[in-house]
């Protein structure tokens, strides 16, 4: 099912050597078992900070990044993650903490503050085997969501997403959290809905050169009794259940195929109580080409400062169709002169996905590549580098034979 036609969208400028975020792992090691994780949790799984220099000086050398995702793993097991932090912001890039939060206290907050830190992606969905929330649907685990949400409120400044695998069975929770997010407009900023995929029920087969490869030994070859095949229109639909006017306005394509959507996003306007728009393709190209223009880098997360000021984004609605709506919906009350309108992001990111000849339709100019032997690769693939130093091939099953 596909209802979206992406030529209706800003296609991101984002490519492999100018994006906005470059993916580091200073740490394989998790304190969290999660379903669906592509990663191998390895207990001595940290590098030293030397490593993880020479990980950012790859990055300089062949990426402009606006940000950087520090990832793992959960970063926060790593002994040096303040360091870490401090290094990412001494080279001008955002550090961005992706984690599950378990290892968060107010007291490493504010010293991961005091470091640079620029925000927090939290990773909280049902499928985790978190000490406490076992066995808690997606909405019910809003009540963890929101208490990252305060502690980085209280903390100030700070630039808080939420991330989730999607299943099968929990996709009928998208609409819910979508709501939650806009009654919570004012303290958190994204909110990204990530397809679950695994190897074993594609139809395909791997090799590396002529040699056919059984993928058993790698940690996302998990078969579950779950569609691996979701993909991003149909999550929009869902949306659009509770609201009708949901609109994305930009897009990363497949790397095969043009008119799939990889990151699909959504920038919407709006009080705790009320959604009033969305931004359109004009403005976010604006947004985009003006932050690269001055800054030379393409934007990755906003200042929570710039989501308080949607009131000033509608001035883009001079040429924004979208914002132009906007502007007057929200203000045909005028005393709405005297609120406040946040800006806030959904994203929908569209895993690897196999066409008719068994290629590979990845994420074309995707954000998350990570290093690997001196080189950028695709982070969701790290354990094909780590087993056989490279990303296989992939053919229609019965094709080679």
């Amino acid at each position: 099912m596909n209802n979206l036609n992406h030529l209706d969208y800003y296609r991101l400028p984002w490519n492999l050597t100018d994006n906005s975020i470059s993916w580091l792992e200073p740490t394989s090691k998790c304190n969290l078992f999660c379903e669906g994780c592509y990663r191998m949790n390895e207990k001595d799984g940290h590098k030293s900070l030397d490593q993880v220099k020479e990980e950012l000086d790859v990055f300089e050398k062949f990426r402009k990044s606006d940000g950087v995702s520090i990832a793992g793993g959960d970063p926060l097991t790593h002994p040096e993650i303040i360091e870490i932090v401090r290094e990412v912001k001494k080279r001008g890039m955002k550090p961005i903490l992706n984690t599950n939060g378990l290892a968060l206290t107010r007291e490493l907050l504010i010293d991961l503050k005091k470091a640079g830190a620029f925000g927090f992606t939290f990773h909280v969905d049902s499928k985790q085997g978190r000490p406490g929330w076992k066995d808690k649907n997606e909405i019910e685990l809003n009540e963890l969501r929101l208490h990252y949400a305060n502690m980085l409120a209280e903390a100030g400044n700070l630039s808080c997403s939420f991330n989730s695998t999607v299943y099968e069975d929990t996709m009928k929770y998208i609409p819910e959290l979508v709501k939650w997010a806009e009654k919570n407009i004012d303290k958190v900023h994204v909110m990204v809905f990530i397809l679950y995929r695994a190897v074993e029920n594609s139809d395909v087969d791997f090799y590396l050169g002529p040699k056919k490869i059984e993928m058993s030994n790698l940690v996302y070859n998990e078969d579950p009794e779950t569609r691996s095949d979701i993909k991003a229109p149909e999550i929009v639909e869902l949306i659009r259940k509770e609201y009708p006017d949901f609109e994305p306005c930009a897009y990363l394509n497949g790397s095969e195929k043009p008119d799939t959507f990889k990151w699909l996003l959504t920038g919407r306007l709006g009080t705790k109580k009320k959604i009033y728009g969305y931004v359109g393709r004009k403005g976010m190209e604006a947004v985009q080409m003006f932050n690269h223009l001055l800054k030379g880098k393409y934007l990755a997360y906003a200042r929570p400062k710039d989501n308080r000021k949607g009131k000033l984004m509608l001035l883009m609605g001079a040429f924004d169709k979208k914002l132009r709506k906007t502007f007057f919906k929200f203000y045909k009350n005028p005393f709405n002169i005297f609120k406040r309108l946040h800006y806030q992001s959904v994203m929908i990111i569209q895993p690897v996905d196999f066409v008719y000849d068994g290629k590979q339709n990845m994420c074309d100019g995707c954000p998350d590549m990570t290093v690997w032997n001196g080189q950028l690769v695709w982070s969701c693939r790290m354990e094909e580098q780590l087993n056989f130093g490279t990303n296989l091939n992939t053919f229609k099953k019965n094709l080679m034979n």
